[in-house]
C-alpha cells in the first residue's frame, strides 16, 4: 500500500509538471505552432532497404524476424543545415542504449547533419521538457506517466522501438519454489513480488500477463518496490516470494532448483525506444527522419544479429558502455528492433489500469504511436 501511494504521488508530480509545461507552451509562439497538422511527406525507395526492412505491425509471432536493411543502409542524407538535438535517457550504461551510444561514437548522427547530445535524465524530469520542446527526444518507453501526459493534451509519441529479448534470455519473473511446486504450478495470488520497477513501468504488462498464468495478477499480489541491489537478496533470504530480475542478475539463480523462471518480456515485441516531442514530429520532421535513419543504420551495421559472437566488438562495446566485459558476455544479445507492434500501447494501458496508475480515458494508438517517420527512413509506403 505504501508503494502504491508513493507511485501515485510521483504520477501527480509528473502530471503537474506537464500541465505547467502546457501553460508555458501556450505562451510560447514557437511551441504553439509545432502542434499544427503535419503536411503529407513524399516517401521514396531506399537502396539497401527492401522487403525485409519492414514487417507488418500486426505480426506478433514470437519468432518474427526483426526488420533489417543491408549493412550501412539506409545511407546518410545530410540535412542542408546542421541541427543540434538533445536526447534524454535514464542511463548510458545499459545495453539497450548501445545503439545510441554507438551512433554517436561512429559518427552516424554527424553523417546526417545532426549534432546529437545524450543527456541523462530520469523520465519524470525529462517528460515536461520533451512536451515543451526543451529536449527533442527521449530514449524511454510509453510508461503510465507518458500515457497520462498524452491524456493531458501533449504531443508526445512513440516513434521507434528498441529491442525484444533473445529466446535464451531469462530476464523476468522468478519465484522461490515452495515444497511440491514446480515452474508449471506456482500459485501466485497473495504472494510478495519484489522489483525495482514501479507499477507505472511498461514491465507491468508482461508482469501481469505472467502472474495471470499462475492465478495472480498485479491486483492479487503484494507489491514490494526495492533498490536494485536489494531485489536478489530479498528473494534469496525470504524477504520476498518472487522478483523481477533483470540482466544479468537472473544468472545468479539460473540452474538452481530452488527457483523457477515464470516468464519475461514478450519475444518479438519492443516495449520502449524513442519518444518524440512536437519539434521532431511536426515542426522539423526532416530532422526526425534523419535521426531515425542514423539509428536504423547503426542497428543494421553493428547490431543486426548476434553481435556478441564478435569478441572484439563486445570488448569495444563494454568500453563504450563503461561496463564489465564478462558481465556483458554473460547474457544473450538483445534483438534490436526499431519497429512498433500493433496494440502494444493498448496492452500496456490495460496493465496500468489493473495496477491502478492510469488516469483518464484510454489513449488511442494513433495518438500515442507514430510509425510514419521510421517507415519513411527505410522507404516503406503504407498501403
Amino acid at each position: 500500500m505504501h508503494t502504491r501511494t508513493r507511485f501515485s504521488a510521483l504520477t501527480l508530480v509528473v502530471a503537474g509538471s506537464l500541465l505547467a509545461a502546457a501553460g508555458c507552451a501556450k505562451e510560447d509562439d514557437n511551441t504553439t505552432d509545432s502542434a499544427a497538422p503535419a503536411k503529407p511527406r513524399t516517401v521514396k525507395a531506399v537502396a539497401g532497404c527492401g522487403k525485409a526492412s519492414w514487417t507488418d505491425p500486426s505480426d506478433l509471432a514470437k519468432d518474427r524476424a526483426p526488420a533489417r536493411c543491408a549493412k550501412g543502409a539506409p545511407a546518410p542524407r545530410p540535412l542542408s543545415k546542421e541541427r543540434s538535438l538533445t536526447i534524454a535517457t535514464g542511463t548510458l550504461s545499459a545495453e539497450y542504449v548501445a545503439p545510441l551510444q554507438m551512433a554517436v561514437e561512429k559518427g552516424e548522427f554527424k553523417k546526417e547533419g545532426l549534432d546529437v547530445h545524450l543527456k541523462v535524465l530520469p523520465t519524470p524530469d525529462a517528460l515536461p521538457l520533451l512536451a515543451k520542446g526543451d529536449i527533442d527526444a527521449q530514449w524511454a518507453a510509453p510508461e503510465a506517466a507518458v500515457m497520462n501526459g498524452i491524456t493531458s493534451g501533449f504531443t508526445i509519441k512513440w516513434a521507434a522501438g528498441n529491442f525484444s529479448p533473445d529466446p535464451r534470455s531469462k530476464s523476468g519473473l522468478w519465484v522461490k519454489l515452495k515444497k511440491g511446486e514446480s515452474a508449471d504450478h506456482v500459485p501466485m495470488a497473495g504472494r510478495k513480488l519484489g522489483t525495482m520497477i514501479g507499477k507505472g513501468s511498461v514491465i507491468s504488462y508482461p508482469m501481469d500477463t505472467t502472474l495471470k498464468k499462475h492465478g495472480g495478477g498485479l491486483d492479487k499480489i503484494q507489491f514490494q518496490q526495492l533498490g536494485s541491489a536489494d531485489v536478489l537478496t530479498a528473494l534469496q533470504n525470504g524477504g520476498t516470494d518472487s522478483a523481477w530480475l533483470l540482466d544479468p542478475v537472473w544468472r545468479k539463480v539460473d540452474g538452481d532448483e530452488r527457483y523457477a523462471f515464470l516468464g519475461g518480456q514478450p519475444r518479438g515485441e519492443p516495449l520502449g525506444g524513442l519518444l518524440f516531442g512536437p519539434d521532431l514530429l511536426t515542426k522539423d520532421p526532416d530532422a526526425g527522419v534523419a535521426l531515425l535513419r542514423a539509428y536504423i543504420r547503426t542497428v543494421n551495421t553493428y547490431f543486426a544479429g548476434d553481435y556478441k559472437a564478435d569478441k572484439a566488438f563486445v570488448s569495444d562495446l563494454a568500453k563504450l558502455l563503461k561496463t564489465d566485459e564478462a558481465v556483458l558476455r554473460s547474457t544473450p544479445s538483445l534483438r534490436m528492433d526499431w519497429e512498433i507492434r500493433s496494440g502494444t500501447t493498448d496492452r500496456l494501458q490495460a496493465a496500468y489500469e489493473t495496477a491502478g496508475v492510469a488516469e483518464g480515458d484510454k489513449v488511442p494508438e494513433n495518438e500515442a504511436v507514430d510509425r510514419k517517420l521510421y517507415e519513411e527512413a527505410v522507404g516503406h509506403k503504407p498501403s
